[in-house]
Order: structure tokens, then C-alpha cells, then sequence
């Protein structure tokens, strides 16, 4: 069952999350300088879902508002977001799902304008690591989104995105890793483009 992870990954944009702290702390401030100072991104990723399975691909990153999960060949799934949606493709069964993405820390992670500290807020680290968490206790069905940076001096902001981990209500992790991390390359608009694959429709 390859569509609970990639769900798993889609939600983690689309939950609302309010955590908000009286005034950032330092390191709170620097995650946002970072997500200010990155304006591309591309890295690769790995997906573990609650059962132990992986698959991978490729994460590209445009602010404002684009991202694009590329899965690897034998996973026929496709996620792309447009800074007001996350949009979903299951090309194995030709369905489209489409979230909107809300008041989120990932959602932060497209766009840089975000105030971080009324979304997230740090918890405990290893050294040489930030970790921030966000979660709605209006909402415990949406779970805990924890997501993770590690300082990196010559990083923009000094800090580099390591990946993030989604819980939900009953417990079940989804947990994101990135790799290969690279920033300030030009990257097309077009490449957030998608096949629609569902039957007598016009595509994009």
C-alpha cells in the first residue's frame, strides 16, 4: 500500500497548527531567517511510514509557494503544491486530491512571509540540532508535526532543513529525511507543472 505515507506527507502541509509563543525564542528566530534566506531548494528524500516501509525521491523547493515530491519510478504518485494547495496525484488509480495548506510550519517552509512562532514551537534537542512542534489541541485527530534543522554555518540562515516526522491521533509516524541538501539553483517554473491523469480531462 503505497498511498499512506505520501497522505501521511500531504497532511503534514495541510494541518492547521497553533502553538504560539509570547516572542520567539533565538533559535526560533533563526529557523525563520533561514526560511527567509532559502528562496530554491532541492534535496533528496526518504519516506518511512508507520510500518517500516521507504520510498524515495526528489523534493524541489520554490518560494513563494511551489514544491514538488517526486517519487522514484516504481511509486506512481506525484505531490506539487502551488502555495495555496496541496495537490495529490495517484496515477496507478487516476485520482487527484487537492488540501488546502493552511497555517502550518511546513506550509512556513513555502512561505517565508509566515510568522513561525504563532505555528510552532521548540522542544528539546541534540546539539547542533533544532527541533520544532506544532499541533492543534483543537483538533488532536490532525496528530503532532515535529519538524528538524540542523546548523550548518555556511547554510543560509546557518541552518539546513533535515526533514520532519508526522504522528497522528493513534500514534502512527510518517517520518520525512533529507539529503544532498542544495540551495540558490534556478529552477523553472514548469517544473510544478502535472499530467492530469484522470479520464476526458483538460490536464495542466
Amino acid at each position: 500500500m503505497i498511498r499512506y505515507p505520501a497522505m501521511a506527507l500531504a497532511a503534514a502541509f495541510a494541518t492547521p497548527v497553533l502553538a504560539a509563543a509570547p516572542a520567539p525564542a533565538p533559535d526560533l528566530l533563526q529557523v525563520q531567517a533561514h526560511l527567509r534566506a532559502v528562496s530554491t531548494m532541492t534535496a533528496n528524500f526518504e519516506q518511512i511510514d508507520a510500518y517500516g516501509r521507504t520510498r524515495s525521491g526528489v523534493l524541489t523547493l520554490k518560494r513563494p509557494g511551489k514544491i514538488r515530491f517526486q517519487y522514484e519510478k516504481s511509486v506512481p504518485l506525484l505531490i506539487v503544491g502551488d502555495g495555496k494547495a496541496l495537490t495529490m496525484i495517484d496515477y496507478q488509480v487516476r485520482q487527484v486530491s487537492r488540501w488546502p495548506i493552511g497555517d502550518s510550519p511546513l506550509a512556513a517552509l513555502i512561505d517565508p512571509n509566515r510568522d513561525l512562532s504563532k505555528y510552532g514551537r521548540l522542544i528539546p534537542a541534540p546539539a547542533g540540532r533544532i527541533l520544532v512542534e506544532g499541533k492543534d489541541p483543537k483538533h488532536p485527530e490532525f496528530g503532532t508535526i515535529t519538524i528538524g534543522f540542523t546548523k550548518a554555518p555556511g547554510a543560509p540562515g546557518g541552518l539546513v532543513l533535515a526533514g520532519w516526522t508526522v504522528m497522528d491521533a493513534q500514534g502512527n509516524r510518517s517520518t520525512v529525511v533529507l539529503s544532498n541538501q542544495q540551495f540558490g539553483m534556478d529552477i523553472s517554473d514548469k517544473t510544478f507543472l502535472w499530467r492530469d491523469p484522470r479520464p476526458q480531462s483538460r490536464g495542466h
